[in-house]
């Protein structure tokens, strides 16, 4: 069961008529009126958010979806070689992107990916996927990940998402670890 978002509603005496929403990181943002009252702003409140969870759960690919990604992916960019017996979405992984244990050839991505642009999320699929060819950091593993061509621009974004998030790029994500 997935926990209520945290809400924030901010008034604006510019707004007259229009309610929107955005989430920002664990939060859902609505914006709306000054002048609505408080019982309008539940009932408003209450139906942005559930627009908000509507559009993003039509946005987020199921672990099915994940699964035939992860066999395009490895496919097109490393030969076939990284096939693997399940792709999945946990919501347990607060300081990694994705992990994959190679003897069962699983892979796992943080839920936390759901909410970034798909070249990131392909990005950690083609990371975890080139585990299962070669299991550490070293200069063959990246040769493999690097075939990705959107490989260092992942890499900057989730580096900035981490910055801005203040949290450490989880180990891994980064050549130079």
């Amino acid at each position: 069961m997935t926990e209520a978002p945290i809400v924030e509603v901010r008034r604006s005496k510019r707004r007259r008529r229009t309610v929107s929403a955005y989430r920002d990181g664990d939060r859902v943002i609505v914006l709306i009126p000054a002048s609505m009252s408080k019982r309008d702003e539940a009932r408003w409140v209450t139906d942005m958010v559930a627009r908000l969870e509507r559009q993003e759960k039509s946005r987020k690919p199921s672990d099915e979806q994940l699964l035939a990604r992860a066999a395009v992916l490895n496919d097109t960019w490393l030969g076939g070689l990284a096939t693997p017996s399940s792709v999945r979405w946990v919501s347990n992984q607060k300081s990694r992107w994705g992990s994959c244990t190679p003897g069962d050839r699983s892979v796992r991505l943080s839920e936390r990916l759901q909410q970034m642009p798909s070249w990131v999320v392909d990005y950690v699929l083609v990371h975890e996927l080139a585990h299962l060819i070669e299991p550490g950091h070293d200069a063959k593993f990246w040769a493999w990940v690097d075939r990705y061509p959107k490989a260092e621009r992942a890499k900057g974004y989730l580096a900035g998402w981490s910055t801005a998030a203040k949290m450490e790029l989880p180990e891994g994500y980064d050549e130079g670890e």
